[in-house]
């Protein structure tokens, strides 16, 4: 095997080869220019060609100097990775999973207390939002994303389709719940960014889209208000079925509507080999299904 320079002399000269400027590698390695530019001098010496040409105070990477750096470049993301799967292996495996704020709150965190007696060993950070997130660059294993499936660069995997349908409180006007569709007509609508006019339109009716009163942004708080007796809401059946089951919520007539969109497991492709990622995904199969069968 080749004997290395020093390393401390390849971490100077592939620093000031990036920046183009000694002065800049030696605040990133909190060093002094005058260290960079020994360091450098050295590497040149024991390499017996110039890696910079010098112009006073102005320095120029040469084209073989270019492409050193570049595979040296190279060389350290791979040890700076290599280093941190060696650190994650002595530590407590951590699995971040990051989802939609109705599918955390009404689907997914009541079920996580069977996959964490399973697997004890495996911490879970269950992170809620509905803004879109670089999974790499934010450190999130897995994400449950409720889209079209175009995700690029990620791997995906479908996991469940989702219908529309009306559902009220069964305490709504004392009882007095609407018989067939048409009855919607003179009932309190509850409103979200979902509109109405698809179901109506699947229903033959020809109802206008409700106007005014309260939008609500979040589908937890649209199910709340609907329980809470406000009104007749127009809802998912996966985020809704909780409330469904316990009868705090009626779901009125059959028809239900295709959602455009359908949940998604997302996550970078490498990440399928981590085993705590493969536990998980093994785990959301199996409730998945069972889900899927009651429904």
């Amino acid at each position: 095997m080749a004997k290395l320079p020093n390393f401390a002399a390849l971490r100077a000269f592939e620093a000031a080869a990036r920046h183009g400027n000694f002065t800049r590698a030696a605040e990133e390695l909190h060093l002094t220019h005058g260290a960079i530019s020994h360091a450098i001098r050295a590497l040149e010496d024991e390499l017996g060609l110039p890696l910079f040409t010098r112009n006073g105070r102005h320095v120029r990477v040469t084209e073989e100097g270019l492409r050193y750096a570049q595979a040296l470049g190279l060389a350290f993301a791979d040890i700076g990775r290599a280093t941190e799967d060696v650190r994650a292996a002595g530590r407590r495996q951590r699995l971040t999973v990051s989802t939609i704020t109705s599918f955390a709150a009404r689907w997914l965190a009541p079920r996580l207390g069977g996959f964490i007696e399973r697997h004890p060993e495996i911490e879970v950070v269950l992170q809620a939002s509905n803004q879109l997130q670089d999974l790499v660059r934010e450190g999130i294993d897995v994400a449950i994303r409720y889209g079209g499936g175009h995700y690029p660069g990620l791997y995906a995997e479908h996991l469940l389709d989702d219908v529309w349908y009306p559902v009220v409180s069964p305490h709504y006007r004392g009882g007095a719940l609407p018989q067939g569709p048409q009855d919607l007509a003179t009932a309190t609508l509850l409103r979200s960014r979902a509109p109405w006019e698809p179901w109506f339109r699947a229903a033959g009716l020809a109802l206008p889209e409700p106007q005014g009163g309260l939008m609500f942004e979040d589908l937890s708080m649209l199910i709340r208000s609907a329980v809470d007796g406000d009104g007749v809401a127009l809802v998912r059946h996966v985020p809704a079925s909780q409330e469904i089951a316990s009868g705090e919520l009626v779901r009125l007539f059959t028809l239900a509507v295709p959602s455009d969109s359908a949940y998604y497991w997302v996550c970078p492709p490498a990440a399928m080999a981590r085993p705590q990622v493969k536990a998980f995904h093994t785990w959301l199969g199996g409730q998945v299904a069972q889900f899927t069968a009651r429904s």
